[in-house]
């Protein structure tokens, strides 16, 4: 036999948690801030722009350079990162340098890393 779903049979709705829990919800915009944040970084060219950009400040010369890519679709990718708040840009002459925009960005990046690589760790045993 297979595994027995975990359904809740009750109609039960016990008012003073649901109360409690409401009054801690986020509000609505600051949910859709976030679930936009995950949007941004679920994109496989973004997180290995994320990646490079953790070593430290770069241009769009470096960035299509380690990642094999064009100057115009790292640029595109950018102007994303951009847009989310996930990277910054300074100017320099011609050229412009990005980095990533806090320390926040980067600890998203490292929770996830070290999330998917225990559940890589867990299969191969």
């Amino acid at each position: 036999m297979g595994k027995r779903e975990m359904i809740c049979d009750c109609d039960v709705i016990h008012q003073d948690i649901v109360n409690n829990v409401r009054k801690k919800m986020l509000d609505e915009d600051i949910l859709l801030s976030m679930a936009d944040f995950y949007k941004a970084l679920s994109d496989s060219t973004r997180i290995k722009i994320i990646d490079v950009l953790r070593e430290g400040e770069l241009c769009v010369c470096d960035i299509s350079a380690l990642l094999n890519m064009t100057k115009s679709s790292v640029s595109h990718q950018l102007k994303n990162l951009r847009e989310m708040n996930l990277i910054k840009c300074r100017r320099q002459g011609k050229e412009i340098y990005y980095s990533l925009a806090d320390e926040h960005v980067l600890q998203v990046f490292d929770i996830s890393k070290i999330h998917v690589m225990e559940q890589k760790n867990e299969e191969e045993c």
